[in-house]
């Protein structure tokens, strides 16, 4: 399906339809629609330029970002499966000729805000309502409006702001937060240059392109906000402005309450008042980002609110930019965590040597080993983060 987008913020109506099929459908254990569809099949009928193929080597890289993000907790498309074709591609950012693959991902929707854009700009207000309530009927159950155009926004804005918790919660930074990216039932997917932050850095930045850190890791918030903004904008077709106000002005807050549920998710620990559970949060991120410790570390070793020890963070934890976090947890803190994976010596990790280390061997030797390795080890610190 064809969409257009705000690329870095400028609109372009000439995206094709991301290179890939959906080519099946079913539905999930509780009764929810399931996309199967491709990223790297080659060329379609609404192609640009490109080859329309993917590098096995960002296959890999889309498997390790879904299987970390999963583990963590967020609303993230699955890799369902890598098929290696046998091509040799030219890429300019891989030493090239490198190999080729298709994957096939599992998504709740591959609808676009771009896929809203596209039916603005053709000023098509039929297939425009079709659209709409189509995601109504298939994605949306508790959302508030006046039309079925203010209660898709309204339930786009509670999922770009949780999303948007959950990536900060998470570390992660996904690079290329265009409209083009973001689907309308709040799942991350289409993951390019993504990283993981060495430590709570708002201006790590992932992609080596996005030169003025627009989608830096600080200010990922922002761009999901702006982008609910564009959402609005291509609705307004068929709804009018004091429809599409209501939701939009309640961004902030829906991000901060995400914001805490995702934070103390990571950290296992319960809500208990908002006065207390605000202080927290703020405690938190004045620790991470006063401090070089990195994000996994610190969620690892206090854990359910009890700090774990001895821990190569343990200095850290005594510095000046703790000393609110430490009145703030004494409260929260519970039983210790019990299953096996809180008492390894150190977290499961995914930064970018990682990632570089793991690709070396399927280069090099065409080695998947330890590719599946890791694999095992994320799953099991998901076993270890739900239980």
């Amino acid at each position: 399906m064809r969409y257009h987008g705000h690329q870095f913020r400028t609109y372009n109506p000439d995206l094709g339809d991301g290179r890939g099929f959906l080519f099946a459908q079913l539905l999930d254990n509780r009764g929810r629609l399931m996309d199967l569809g491709t990223k790297g099949s080659g060329t379609t009928p609404w192609s640009r330029a490109g080859d329309g193929r993917l590098t096995l080597k960002g296959a890999v890289r889309e498997i390790l970002a879904t299987e970390m993000l999963e583990a963590l907790g967020l609303d993230t498309s699955r890799t369902f499966s890598v098929i290696e074709t046998g091509e040799d591609l030219d890429r300019g950012d891989e030493p090239s000729p490198t190999r080729s693959a298709v994957l096939v991902r599992l998504n709740h929707s591959h609808i676009r805000y771009g896929s809203f854009q596209r039916q603005a700009w053709l000023k098509d207000e039929t297939a425009m309502s079709r659209l709409v309530a189509y995601a109504l009927e298939h994605f949306v159950t508790d959302a508030d409006g006046p039309s079925p155009a203010a209660r898709l926004l309204d339930h786009a804005v509670t999922t770009s702001a949780r999303l948007a918790a959950q990536f900060m919660a998470a570390g992660f930074v996904h690079g290329v937060l265009n409209t083009d990216n973001i689907n309308i039932t709040g799942e991350s997917f289409d993951y390019g240059p993504w990283r993981f932050t060495p430590s709570w850095d708002p201006i790590f930045t992932a992609a080596y392109f996005d030169h003025h850190g627009l989608y830096s890791f600080g200010r990922q918030p922002e761009a999901m906000q702006w982008n609910a903004y564009q959402l609005a904008g291509a609705l307004r077709l068929i709804a009018p402005l004091e429809d599409l106000k209501p939701p939009l002005e309640t961004w902030p807050a829906r991000y901060q309450a995400s914001l805490t549920t995702a934070l103390f998710q990571r950290l296992g620990v319960t809500p208990r008042d908002p006065e207390s559970d605000t202080a927290l949060v703020r405690a938190i991120e004045a620790a991470l980002v006063g401090s070089a410790v990195n994000p996994d570390r610190f969620f690892f070793d206090w854990r359910a609110g009890t700090r774990r020890a001895p821990s190569p963070a343990d200095r850290i934890y005594e510095t000046e930019p703790f000393t609110a976090f430490h009145s703030a947890i004494q409260p929260y803190a519970g039983a210790a965590p019990t299953h096996e994976y809180w008492s390894d010596s150190a977290p499961v990790t995914m930064l970018i040597d990682e990632v570089e280390a793991l690709w070396t061997p399927i280069a090099e030797t065409d080695d998947w080993r330890p590719l599946h390795n890791k694999i095992a080890q994320i799953r099991r610190m998901g076993e270890a983060m739900a239980s």
